[in-house]
């Protein structure tokens, strides 16, 4: 005998309708997730005027100015050059000589610097290539490229202005710390710049944001 067909137990299923909203942005979770996850960048810190005094662990460093100067050319057929200065007192406070240095050309390559320039992360606006920097300390006998311990030191950061080029209005120096720890092979303590982790990848962390008005006189 044949059963009879009769009604089927289970109930059909309706499809599930998903906004187009959710999927966007639970595609853009996955995204983020996938470049290194939520809540890498570290917040910005609070802006900071000019005569400040930061404390940078390896270095204390007070912020003096902007300016532009011009170096009158050695003969009368030389041009004049003109510069963007940015000026700090910066004393070391370790216990060896520290480098003046040069801060870095590119914001991924700061956090391997040891010197003072170095720890300059991010300057804005940014200047070509071309410009410099030129940096230099002012000691007794002249020009230096060394900091001495716990000696304050006047150091200079110039970046060269094209023929009729107009300096910016103010420029903003973000600067990282410097921390002394044992090295991750030698587990000799040495002075290391404060990181954070971002994906795979160890950026430099900016602790102070400097913002130098520049002052253009006669000289602009």
């Amino acid at each position: 005998m044949t059963e009879p067909s009769g009604d089927s137990t289970e109930t059909p299923r309706r499809p599930v309708v998903v906004p187009a909203v959710s999927l966007v942005a639970l595609t853009a979770v996955g995204i983020t997730a996938l470049l290194g996850g939520l809540n890498e960048t570290p917040d910005a810190p609070e802006p900071l005027s000019l005569n400040v005094v930061v404390d940078q662990g390896r270095f204390s460093t007070k912020f003096i100015g902007s300016r532009v100067t011009v170096e009158k050319g050695e003969f009368d057929f030389d041009e004049d050059k003109r510069f963007v200065e940015l000026v700090m007192d910066v004393t070391n406070k370790g216990d060896e000589t520290a480098p003046v240095g040069l801060p870095p050309q590119k914001f991924e390559q700061a956090h391997v610097s040891d010197s003072f320039a170095g720890s300059m992360v991010k300057i804005t606006p940014a200047f070509p290539k071309e410009a410099g920097p030129f940096v230099f300390a002012r000691a007794k006998g002249g020009e230096t490229r060394q900091l001495h311990p716990g000696v304050t030191t006047q150091v200079i950061v110039r970046y060269r202005l094209k023929e009729n080029e107009q300096p910016p209005e103010k420029i903003v120096v973000d600067l990282a710390k410097y921390e002394y720890e044992p090295d991750f092979l030698s587990d000799v303590p040495r002075w290391k710049m404060v990181t954070d982790e971002v994906g795979d990848k160890f950026v430099a962390e900016i602790e102070y944001r400097v913002t130098m008005p520049v002052e253009k006189g006669d000289t602009a």
